[in-house]
Parts: structure tokens; sequence; C-alpha cells
């Protein structure tokens, strides 16, 4: 496998982050490119891309909040970004179909443990589909249940890892 390089996200990316994004999730879940520009805008340093063989394949994001749980006006207004709050947020976790199952999704959300505990954070809070609660959970993070969350349509969990 060649070597793969997880960095912040720039302005410039923006065109590939959308492009992941329309493919990893149907059009009333996926975050248009507007949004995705307001957010890289708003809480860049919480938007990792991965790239590999020269291009991004995968990206994680979202902002940092005092809820210990992700509502679903936080999806629309980045101003809602707490840079010094209490919980880092994934709102997205997307890798390209072919370059799945070769560790890319563990490694960026670990690179965004990683930089949520040097933050000193409480620890990081997601919503998931029930059919990737066991992934998170290998991460350490606790079903907390069905999420309010009504995002698209769809039943989402509650998903917490506390540090």
């Amino acid at each position: 496998m060649s070597i793969y390089l997880i960095r912040n996200a720039k302005a410039d990316d923006l065109g590939d982050i959308a492009y992941i994004e329309e493919t990893c999730f149907p059009h009333e879940e996926a975050a248009t490119r507007e949004q995705l520009e307001k957010r890289l805008n708003s809480f860049g340093s919480h938007f990792y891309v991965l790239e590999y063989a020269g291009r991004i394949v995968g990206f994680i994001e979202g902002m940092v909040t005092d809820d210990e749980t992700i509502s679903d006006d936080m999806y629309g207004n980045e101003t809602l970004h707490k840079e010094d709050g209490k919980w880092q947020s994934v709102f997205g976790l997307d890798v390209l179909e072919g370059f799945r199952k070769m560790g890319f999704a563990s490694n960026l959300l670990n690179e965004m443990i990683k930089a949520a505990k040097e933050e000193k954070r409480l620890g990081v809070i997601l919503t998931c589909k029930e059919h990737l609660i066991h992934f998170y959970e290998k991460f350490g993070f606790k079903n907390c249940g069905i999420s309010e969350s009504v995002h698209g349509g769809v039943v989402w969990y509650d998903m917490r890892l506390t540090f």
C-alpha cells in the first residue's frame, strides 16, 4: 500500500470534499458544497483530509461544542462552533467506496480523537446509523441510544467517547 497523508483541509480541497460527500451519502443526508465551505471556513482546524496515491479519498470534520450530543441545527449553522468547547463533534467521516476496507476511516477517526485529546476536550461525539455502532464501539465510543436528530429522515444513534 502506498503511503497516505492526513492533513488539515484547505480551500483548494473543496471540490474534492464536496464530490466525496455527495458520493458517500444520500442527497437528503449529504452536506451541500456551500455548507462544507462554511464549515471549512469556520472550523478548518477540525477538518482533515486523507490523501492516498496523490488524491484526496476521504475526510473527517466537525465543530467543537459544549453540547454532549449533536443536534440538527448544528449541521447548517457553523456559527454554533465554539473553539474552546468541551466536545469535538464528528459531522462526517467519508471515504470513497473504492478506498474502503483499507483502514482510512479508522486513521481519520484516530486523527480526530488524537487532536481532541491534545486540545483537552472531554471527548468526541457523533451520530451514526445502527449498522455502524459496532465500528465506533471499537474506538471506545458508547452507544447513548437513539438520537433526537432526524437529519435526512433516518434513525441516528448518539455515540460518545469520553476521555
